[in-house]
């Protein structure tokens, strides 16, 4: 068996994905508490905006967590198609849980059907971008904590959706957000945890890319993304500010002058 690092260097790589997840998280309620007061073509892009942000931030965190993941005796690559479908199940999943929420009527079943939809997606990119592992050896896996992962996955994210219903003021959606990054990051190592590698020593060459050269800037890029989509949300004013904007230049207009009438001549 091999040696399994998960923080190869240090708390760094767990903190910082623990961030992204937070981040993502944040910027994905923000959204939904936009979406869920706006209508039309401009709630589905809200909702858009918030499937992007919540696919976009599990999947960084996943794999800015796998940039301290370390066996030895092996070196690790990844699979260049395998990991960006991952981003792509991770950010079309969410969406259809998202949507589900944001169009429901009923409220009870659409944060059921959208939590396990959404759990299901966020589990998906998880064992997908496992999948992309390409090492000198075999990975087998625990299934009662691939199940346990699963079931975390799916708890976490129905309990986001329930504050994206529920949760309106800033200072609300920053602790849902947090516990929601704690709760992804717990169902990644846990999914980490179930990993064993049984290490067959070679001096092939592995195919795929290094996570220097494709992880680590896709991750760095979508990291921006979040960050400068974060700064948009925030500089948006909300439908009800529009209002309060709106009924201050009315109440604020001078009142038009009503001229005295002219003298009459006899």
């Amino acid at each position: 068996m091999g040696h399994l690092d998960h923080a190869t260097f240090g708390w760094l790589t767990p903190a910082l994905s623990y961030a992204m997840a937070c981040i993502g998280a944040a910027l994905g309620l923000r959204c939904t508490v936009r979406a869920i007061d706006a209508t039309g073509r401009s709630r589905r892009n809200w909702l858009l905006t918030a499937a992007s942000a919540i696919g976009t931030g599990i999947w960084t965190m996943h794999f800015v967590a796998m940039l301290g993941f370390g066996v030895t005796g092996t070196d690790i690559r990844y699979n260049v198609p395998l990991t960006i479908l991952s981003l792509v199940v991770a950010m079309a999943v969410v969406g259809v849980g998202v949507f589900a929420v944001g169009h429901g009527r009923d409220r009870v079943r659409a944060l059921l059907l959208g939590g396990l939809t959404t759990g299901l997606g966020v589990a998906s990119m998880h064992y997908l971008g496992m999948a992309a592992l390409r090492l000198h050896g075999d990975v087998t896996y625990d299934p009662l904590l691939v199940a346990l992962s699963v079931v975390i996955a799916v708890v976490a994210a129905t309990a986001a959706l329930w504050a994206a219903l529920n949760i309106r003021s800033p200072r609300a959606v920053a602790v849902a957000s947090l516990v929601m990054g704690a709760a992804v990051s717990s169902m990644h190592y846990t999914g980490m945890l179930a990993v064993s590698v049984r290490v067959a020593p070679s001096d092939a060459v592995l195919p795929g890319a290094t996570t220097m050269q494709f992880i680590f800037p896709l991750a760095v890029g979508l990291g921006s993304y979040l960050f400068l989509t974060s700064a948009f949300v925030a500089l948006t004013p909300t439908a009800h500010e529009r209002a309060a904007y709106a009924s201050a230049e009315r109440t604020t207009e001078p009142e038009p002058e009503v001229s005295a009438p002219a003298p009459t001549t006899s």
